[in-house]
């Protein structure tokens, strides 16, 4: 049974306020926390990428591959994530994603 793109929206955004909780526990100095936050994010992209494709081409467009690598990054070179590089993922691009993801779900409904 496939999912709806609706359902879908709903695990990224699920996994994006998991996210959030794991931030107010701590910064990712603290390598649990670190490690929690990078799972949901990796989570959360993983949910958009099972969306039909032409829903994620028209809410992120050419911003999709760069999404999708950071997802890469963290599961496929856990060992060596770069704190800065998911700090300032967290602080700069999570906030227009979240956004975006908001504003589709609620389009879809």
């Amino acid at each position: 049974m496939s999912r709806s793109d609706r359902e879908l929206l709903a695990d990224a955004l699920g996994h994006l306020e998991v996210l959030r909780s794991h931030q107010a526990r701590g910064d990712l100095d603290d390598q649990t926390v670190a490690d929690a936050v990078c799972l949901r994010l990796a989570a959360a992209v993983e949910a958009v990428a099972s969306m039909s494709s032409d829903v994620r081409a028209d809410a992120f467009g050419e911003e999709w591959p760069l999404i999708w690598a950071t997802r890469n990054r963290i599961a496929h070179g856990y060992a060596f994530i770069d704190r800065n590089m998911i700090e300032a993922t967290i602080d700069k691009d999570l906030p227009g994603f979240e956004a975006t993801l908001r504003r589709l779900f609620g389009k879809l409904s």
